[in-house]
């Protein structure tokens, strides 16, 4: 298509016409990307010298032909209502596809060549190498990919959201967090918070004196699930910003702490029993070299009292006071064989029996009918058969003494409920006792097991009722603790250790009464 202008016009007219088609033809070759013209009959009829350096070809060889043979490598016409010049014929408007050739990937966009009638008089179609952007594409979206597959393989819970705080992402883990499912939605990230909160942590994120600019790490925070449930998590937060450092979205990651919570709140009743076991028996320790050092003295008191009882001479002011004598004598003697008890330096006789036999005998032992006139005592025990090696005498001590607490709990009519089982996989055998009383103050809950505490009138209990209880059940290897307490009432629940005896290398539990299934 390359002209020559005339050097001798005929006119100016022509002139002007010549060096019109001289500069658009130079126009046209000048062009930096290989374009081709073609007649809406699909006729290539001109090339820049571009595409025929590319291409190596003349102007010969592709002037004249349809394009579907020089242009797009074909042998057949184009009738799809999908070719790109149809389109341009169609709606007069730009048309591009992108195709891979060989190595290559080449965008070819279709442009429209207006006539003066206002119709499409050519094409000029140009073709650009694409092949870095498409390989950039590529390696963004494999990128992508990873970084999606990161996101939604996390073992955390991870949300994204725009700037107005609209979620966008929001991997399975979240969704399991924050209970997304059918008829439950969050979309904002006020939603996932108490009120209030979710401003709280965008300010904290904008002040670079906490924890630098755009972050943020929170050890412990509350959030709210679509059931309005509140979770302690751990989190991290972040803004993230744009090439012009401008805020895009905001991103944090969740920690749920259930289970960081649970372990911690073991931990922390494993100190506690620890420190009360050592407290108890240095208390012990005490307590019987104590009681040994005033037993020697206090018999002798009553011995002597005893004899000068037994004296016909003497006057009755006399015998009133010696009266006395031995009764807070009495009452001494009691507290010392307490004190032996409690730090026990008393022997212990253990057999393997059933807990629900240890239940019925300590309740037939209990003598004081006028303190159960309006309490009724209900059992709930287990038909499993759950033995434990225990020393019977011991625990009707401990049983006794827990209803014996429970009644001088309820004021008025209440019920006292004795409560047996057993969990088999963890090999543990569990009584419960429960009463209707006033409950146990907070401020005691920490104090009950210390020996000579109590809360009655001076001269109406020693205090040393639940350390004794704690003690026994320790000495069996068991635990005593409150299960519950409240204005409705107090429940203790305390476990043994089941005994299983070992049979062919498989330990099974005995049968009567239970299901008989093997515990491994």
């Amino acid at each position: 298509m390359t002209q020559t202008p005339a050097t001798s016009p005929d006119s100016p007219v022509d002139q002007y016409a010549e060096d019109e088609l001289f500069w658009r033809t130079r126009l046209f070759d000048s062009l930096s990307y290989p374009s081709v013209i073609i007649n809406p009959d699909r006729t290539v009829v001109g090339a820049n010298k571009k595409f025929l350096n590319i291409y190596a070809l003349k102007l010969t060889d592709i002037v004249g032909k349809k394009c579907f043979h020089s242009f797009l490598y074909k042998d057949t016409p184009c009738d799809s209502e999908d070719c790109p010049i149809a389109k341009v014929l169609r709606h007069k408007d730009v048309e591009s596809y992108t195709v891979k050739r060989q190595y290559r990937w080449e965008e070819r966009v279709f442009s429209p060549i207006f006539g003066d009638d206002g119709e499409v008089a050519y094409i000029i179609s140009s073709i650009r190498d694409v092949t870095r952007t498409k390989s950039l594409e590529n390696q963004l979206i494999g990128v992508k990919e990873f970084i999606s597959r990161v996101i939604y393989s996390s073992a955390s819970a991870i949300v994204a959201a725009d700037r107005q705080g609209n979620i966008e992402l929001m991997n399975s883990v979240a969704k399991e967090l924050f209970a997304i499912g059918e008829g439950s939605k969050i979309s904002h990230v006020e939603q996932l918070y108490p009120p209030g909160k979710a401003k709280e942590i965008m300010r904290m994120l904008r002040d670079e004196k906490i924890g630098g600019k755009g972050k943020l790490i929170i050890p412990r925070t509350t959030i709210l699930n679509a059931k309005g449930k509140r979770i302690e998590v751990e989190m991290s937060a972040a803004i993230i910003y744009d090439d012009k450092g401008d805020e895009s979205a905001t991103m944090a990651i969740y920690n749920d702490l259930k289970d960081k919570l649970k372990v911690e709140q073991e931990l922390r009743m494993t100190q506690k029993q620890l420190a009360q076991s050592e407290k108890m028996a240095s208390i012990g320790q005490l307590a019987a070299g104590v009681a040994h050092e005033i037993n020697n003295p206090l018999t002798g008191v009553l011995f002597y009292a005893s004899l000068l009882l037994e004296r016909s001479d003497l006057a009755d002011d006399a015998k009133e006071d010696l009266g006395y004598i031995v009764e807070d004598a009495e009452r001494c003697r009691n507290i010392v064989k307490s004190l032996l008890v409690y730090s026990r330096s008393t022997d212990s006789n253990k057999n393997i029996v059933q807990i629900n036999e240890v239940v019925e005998k300590s309740l037939k032992l209990i003598r004081d009918q006028k303190k159960f006139q309006n309490i009724r005592i209900k059992r709930y025990l287990a038909d499993d058969m759950m033995m434990i090696n225990a020393d019977t005498n011991k625990l009707n001590q401990v049983l006794i003494n827990l209803v014996m607490n429970a009644a001088d709990a309820i004021e008025g009519e209440g019920t006292i409920s004795l409560y047996t089982h057993r969990d088999k996989t963890i090999k543990k055998v569990f009584l419960e006792v429960k009463d209707t009383g006033k409950g146990i103050p907070h401020q005691n809950l920490s104090r009950i097991f210390d020996p000579f505490f109590t809360t009655k009138e001076v001269g109406k209990s020693t205090g040393l009722g639940l350390s004794i209880v704690y003690g026994i059940i320790e000495e069996h290897g068991g635990k005593i603790s409150v299960k519950k307490t409240g204005t409705k009432g107090t429940t203790f629940i305390i476990e043994f250790p089941m005994y299983v005896p070992e049979q062919d290398g498989m330990a099974f539990c005995p049968s009567g009464g239970g299901d008989g299934d093997t515990i491994y």
